[in-house]
């Protein structure tokens, strides 16, 4: 990540004006977005993305990095972090719908995330409906 220091925290009211900054830039018109997957609409009416099962499960939808911060391990920091607060929450499972294309993609198609990226963080592929968009679960231990 050369030697960049990244801290990844929760949305609360202290850190929402850094929110309105991050997503005041140029091209930030997607969140870094986590929840339960009934919290998604889209998602139930999604081809690629509709429930694999009826098991409870919170979804991972997009990522926003900043284009000054690319290619430095900003994604994969907030996956961990997301992970981590997951934890917290008790979820036990999790999912996501990334991108697995067979070379580098343009940072402006890569909301989803890429599929390596979560491969390294212990996903395993649920789904995959089309070719390039496979669905990921990672099963997460209660404390």
């Amino acid at each position: 990540m050369n030697g960049m220091r990244i801290a990844i925290k929760p949305l609360t009211r202290e850190t929402w004006d850094d929110l309105v900054e991050l997503f005041g830039r140029p091209g930030a018109s997607i969140a870094v977005s986590l929840g339960p997957r009934e919290d998604y609409a889209k998602l139930k009416r999604s081809p690629v993305m509709k429930p694999v099962d009826e098991k409870p499960v919170w979804s991972i939808v997009c990522f926003f990095v900043d284009a000054n911060s690319r290619h430095r391990g900003v994604a994969a920091a907030m996956l961990k972090g997301a992970i981590a607060w997951a934890k917290k929450q008790r979820v036990t499972l999790l999912e996501a719908y990334p991108c697995d294309k067979p070379r580098r993609s343009v940072d402006d198609f890569m909301w989803f995330g890429a599929k390596a990226m979560f491969d390294r963080a212990g996903f395993v592929e649920g789904a995959r409906r089309r070719p390039l968009r496979p669905v990921v679960r990672k099963s997460l231990r209660s404390r």
